[in-house]
């Protein structure tokens, strides 16, 4: 991609981040809106279903999120091939990693239909909450492969500089979520009531749909271009190798938050009944550092693959302002409304003085946390994958001695929940922070052309 002259990069880049950022966004909230309506429909059944729906809903989204390598991976391979002028090759490999994402999905759901019970029970369910995650898991496990497959026929489009198509498609797929859901569960007129077996079955409808109109307007982009459909074993073992290093940073990451979970656990009901509110707000707050990286990881492959370095270190400085900008509003939004939002979780006192409490350290590390998210999406879209498992590891292996020093040494009250929150800003978000910047700095990652 030729470089912009310098009087009008800068407009230029703010426009093309937002054209792909803002899409971006609306679909990462938009994705949360299944899971809601499914707890709506099925907390008509009573309290069994529905903590039978959260165990379910747990392991999914976990699965599911272990595999988001689909789509960063495919995002910058398609993105590089782009950038270099070969649209073709950007399909044939956006193709492949479709393929690796279909297999991976028939196989996880093959393995989890057998322990789908089992996966509940070791969250420490009830044997009936338990049989009916079960329930809710098989039904919706024959969509498990699709739900792989829309992340990466995403990551393609988002290769493409395309974030509208998913949007769409991820709306129209929550909307359609939500008919399904009342029809399959409660029954009404003259279908039968399936209750939280509907609930699985309509979520798994959905995503084949969803799947079934991304993978459509993949296919005729292919088709026009002469790419072949079938699988190729070389493109899909790239893709596979590819994702590998992505799939560690993103076990990393799970890692330090199951970490922090437990260590709120082990510092009572009160600090764990708060925490869970407040890591939910931190993950709120992340969709729209989400979809500053997600542009990032787009525009970034393409000028690294058009060989163009200096437009790449223009995308860099300016996302980074963006983030600055963008974490600081969300920084002040969260110090200014924390007293309001912690009563409309909790009646209890205790919990409420947690959650304010915890939320100033959130609210300070928003830009810190901004920082973070588009450094990392930079680097996914330059294809460093390695670098990012290293940065994660080390990242968990300082944030880990912190946690055992909290665990044992801070009071079993709102003080310890802020102290774990210190621990895990201070410890595991700064480690990346600074590890990250110090490869933004060099020059080892800005490896230019067609394939890294």
């Amino acid at each position: 991609m030729p470089r912009l002259p310098s009087a009008l990069r800068p407009r230029a880049l703010d426009r093309e981040v937002a054209r792909l950022a803002v899409p971006a966004f609306a679909a990462l909230v938009a994705e949360p809106l299944f899971l809601l309506a499914d707890s709506a429909v099925v907390g008509s059944l009573g309290v069994v279903p529905l903590a039978g729906l959260g165990a379910a809903g747990t392991v999914l989204t976990t699965a599911v999120g272990v595999f988001v390598f689909l789509a960063y991976a495919t995002t910058a391979a398609v993105a590089r091939r782009l950038g270099a002028d070969d649209l073709p090759a950007a399909l044939r490999q956006g193709v492949d990693g479709m393929w690796l994402a279909l297999v991976l999905g028939l196989v996880t759901a093959a393995a989890a239909w057998p322990l789908a019970r089992d996966l509940a029970l070791a969250l420490g369910t009830s044997p009936e909450v338990a049989d009916a995650a079960a329930t809710y898991l098989r039904a919706s496990l024959p969509g498990l492969p699709a739900m792989l497959v829309v992340l990466a026929a995403t990551g393609v489009l988002r290769g493409l500089q395309d974030t509208r198509t998913p949007l769409v498609v991820t709306v129209s797929g929550a909307l359609v979520n939500v008919p399904l859901n009342v029809v399959l569960v409660l029954g009404p007129g003259p279908f039968p009531a399936l209750g939280i077996a509907g609930s699985g079955l309509g979520t798994a409808v959905a995503q084949l749909g969803m799947a079934a109109a991304l993978v459509v307007v993949v296919v005729r982009g292919a088709r026009r271009h002469g790419v072949p459909l079938a699988p190729g074993g070389a493109g899909v073992l790239r893709s596979a190798r590819d994702g590998l290093p992505l799939l560690a940073r993103t076990l990393t990451l799970r890692a330090t938050l199951l970490l922090t979970t437990a260590a709120a656990a082990r510092s009572g009901d009160t600090a764990l009944a708060a925490h869970q509110v407040v890591v939910t707000i931190w993950s709120a707050l992340a969709l729209g550092l989400d979809a500053l990286a997600i542009a990032g990881q787009a525009i970034t492959g393409r000028t690294l693959g058009a060989g163009d370095v200096g437009a790449t270190r223009d995308v860099l400085r300016r996302l980074v302002g963006w983030g600055a900008v963008l974490g600081v509003l969300s920084g002040v939004v969260v110090l200014a409304g924390r007293d309001l939002v912690a009563p409309l979780f909790s009646p209890d006192d205790g919990v409420r003085t947690a959650i304010a409490a915890a939320l100033v350290v959130v609210a300070l590390a928003q830009p810190l946390a901004a920082y973070v998210f588009v450094l990392d999406g930079v680097l996914i879209g330059a294809g460093d994958g390695r670098y990012l498992a290293l940065a994660g590891l080390v990242g968990l292996l300082a944030y880990a001695p912190l946690v055992v020093a909290v665990v044992t040494w801070a009071p079993e009250s709102a003080a310890g929940l802020v102290w774990l929150w210190v621990a895990f800003a201070g410890g595991f978000m700064a480690v990346r922070g600074v590890t990250l910047w110090h490869r933004a700095r060099g020059d080892a990652w800005a490896v230019t052309g067609a394939v890294r």
